[in-house]
């Protein structure tokens, strides 16, 4: 979530547009962020940097002064809400619903198409409850995140930190973005523990990927054609050989494929 944040060229293209559709963030709020991390964005200072956030104020009819860092400091957090009103819980509550009902329209068609040959109440009922609890992880990691992000800002950050002018410019130059990524791991525990050594095992290498150069020398790329083959080698061969190892959706389509 750091990188998405605040170097969203590390990450695959296609999992940050992914990220991006479940965050549903106004992207002018995420640069506003960016800016104050980076010192271009001061509270108490007029920089310049007003019209970023004073377009946002106009699309959602807020005062143009909630944009001007100059004169609000911070800027409110009823921004960071998008339109759905000063409470940091309420907005909290309704990230989860809105994201619950996103996940579920990703996770239930997917589950449902791998025991489409089943035909069975049980199969049936505990795909629904598989994509529910996979759901509730999603919506718990975005409104973990969001709320963590508002936490810092409005909540306990200021009395932690301080109220001054160059505490609001720490909390939100990436103490609050810091907090939200710290929150939103949690809600692995909302995942069965099998479940969550899949999702380890699927972000660690994005993880890793953003320490690492995205592309490597001419001369080098046969070593990434060679773990490539070497890794894909050992997960057919363990579908084939011992299919129970092979686990989570990945899984359940190979032995699909497999068995056609």
């Amino acid at each position: 979530m750091w990188a998405w944040f605040y170097h969203p060229s590390k990450l695959p293209r296609a999992y940050h547009k992914w990220i991006s559709s479940a965050a549903t963030v106004d992207p002018r709020l995420i640069e506003a962020l960016q800016r104050c991390r980076k010192g271009e964005i001061t509270y108490g200072e007029d920089n310049g940097q007003a019209p970023l956030l004073q377009s946002m104020c106009s699309d959602y009819g807020w005062p143009a002064d909630w944009g001007d860092p100059a004169k609000a400091v911070p800027f409110p957090c009823e921004m960071v809400h998008m339109g759905r009103g000063p409470s940091c819980e309420y907005h909290a509550l309704w990230r989860f619903f809105r994201s619950f009902k996103w996940s579920m329209a990703t996770y239930l068609p997917v589950n449902l198409l791998i025991i489409a040959r089943r035909r069975n109440l049980k199969a049936v009922r505990a795909t629904f409850t598989n994509a529910a609890r996979s759901s509730a992880f999603l919506s718990a990691f975005i409104t973990l995140f969001y709320y963590g992000v508002c936490l810092t800002r409005t909540r306990a950050g200021p009395h932690v930190l301080g109220r001054d002018t160059s505490a609001r410019q720490r909390i939100d130059g990436g103490v609050c973005v810091g907090a939200g990524c710290f929150l939103c791991g949690w809600s692995i525990l909302v995942e069965k523990p099998g479940r969550a050594t899949n999702l380890a095992l699927f972000v660690a290498p994005r993880a890793l990927a953003t320490l690492l150069p995205r592309r490597y020398p001419l001369q080098r790329q046969w070593r990434e054609t060679l773990a490539f083959a070497l890794s894909t080698a050992v997960v057919l061969t363990y579908a084939l050989e011992n299919p129970d190892r092979v686990r989570g959706v990945f899984g359940k389509v190979l032995r699909m494929v497999l068995e056609a």
